[in-house]
């Protein structure tokens, strides 16, 4: 008999066969890879980049799960920082981008050719160069041939999951160059402490009921999610969440933020996804007026919100629940910028392989992926 998708989650044995990549044990890596990317990074030789002056911007150049990074400086520099951080997902960096601005190049293989391009662009342009990746590799060659510091990384086994391996190198280079007010010593071991703690809520030992991410899994199984955030900080994890449902999960999901998305993703709720009111016509002349793939509305908190976007917020979740539409809420903890990033991060990567696990998914397998990257070799 085949199991049920709360059985395989909630089975010892079953979980364990089901993830022969360790994708859960990647997951419950992520305080020690921060702590170990910030010794990492605090050790690497900075004395190649030019101290005269702050960067006019830095751009964070990466792909995938490398090339998030550049998000989380972003938000963590936050919109009062004097220095633009841009995050560049291609092969050639903008034209407005030269000598006064510092290029980070993000690669957990170091051999991802988008970002050897742009990398290899800015040397040409005579930018200060930074690599972060793979010891060996093609892009720690680059930036030795370049005179250009590089942190080595450690991948946990997946990019997907070396998030704060590739990231925390990035908040360590800013601080120690002046470029921002970015997390000191004191609140990156915080955020080890958060990630910990949202780790022992979500271990694979903890049945479904009081784990909140194998919950949020089943919540979700068999249903089409629509993740919206509430803040810049919660919209990089909405996306960080879609894209882990995509590579975790084979599943698909639609990321947006508020207030934006009520100008387009918000006419979702009148389709074929969403149940119709019970007064509505359209419902009453249908034998079946259930969505064989219902909505599900995920909203990702911030307690930083503006209080319009909370009003907006609020309005829109009424909505949802008139249309029979299930909605999780779910709020970011923390104190810091990066400890509230890390609530939502640690817990989403958790459900997002609990969620492929629930419905047979390995969530360490990436055939596509691997058969696309062999026909455009």
């Amino acid at each position: 008999m085949t199991p049920t998708a709360q059985e395989r989650l909630d089975s010892p044995a079953l979980l364990e066969s089901a993830d022969p990549g360790g994708m859960l044990r990647q997951v419950k890596s992520s305080a020690d890879q921060l702590c170990i990317a910030a010794q990492t990074a605090a050790e690497v030789d900075l004395s190649q980049i030019p101290s005269r002056i702050h960067p006019r911007a830095i751009v964070v150049t990466g792909m995938g799960g490398s090339g998030v990074a550049g998000e989380v400086l972003s938000v963590v520099c936050g919109p009062g920082s004097a220095t633009q951080v841009v995050a560049l997902h291609d092969y050639q960096l903008p034209g407005w981008v030269g000598v006064p601005d510092l290029v980070i190049a993000v690669s957990c293989s170091g051999a991802t050719e988008e970002t050897l391009s742009s990398a290899r662009e800015a040397v040409r342009r005579g930018c200060p160069l930074i690599g972060v990746g793979s010891a060996g590799s093609p892009l720690a060659l680059l930036a030795e041939q370049a005179g250009a510091p590089f942190v080595p990384v450690k991948s946990t086994g997946n990019p997907r999951s070396t998030f704060w391996g590739l990231s925390v190198p990035l908040l360590v280079i800013a601080e120690r160059l002046g470029v921002a007010e970015i997390p000191g010593a004191a609140e990156l071991e915080a955020t080890a402490v958060e990630l910990e703690r949202i780790s022992q809520l979500c271990r694979p030992d903890s049945e479904s009921v009081v784990n909140p991410a194998k919950t949020l899994a089943l919540e979700l199984a068999g249903k089409l999610p629509m993740i919206w955030s509430t803040s810049p900080l919660t919209s990089v994890a909405a996306a960080r969440f879609a894209t882990q449902l995509h590579e975790n999960a084979d599943y698909p999901a639609m990321p947006g933020m508020l207030p934006e998305v009520y100008d387009g993703q918000a006419g979702v709720f009148e389709g074929p996804f969403a149940r119709r009111p019970a007064s509505d016509a359209a419902v009453r002349d249908r034998e079946d007026p259930s969505p064989s793939v219902p909505l599900h509305l995920v909203i990702l908190r911030d307690s930083q919100e503006r209080p319009r976007v909370t009003h907006i917020r609020k309005a829109f979740t009424e909505l949802a629940e008139q249309r029979g539409i299930g909605v999780t809420d779910l709020m970011a903890n923390g104190e810091t910028t990066l400890q509230r990033l890390a609530s939502l991060i640690q817990l989403i990567d958790y459900a997002s392989v609990y969620l492929g696990i629930a419905i047979g998914i390995d969530p360490s397998q990436a055939t596509v992926i691997s058969e696309l990257k062999e026909r455009i070799a």
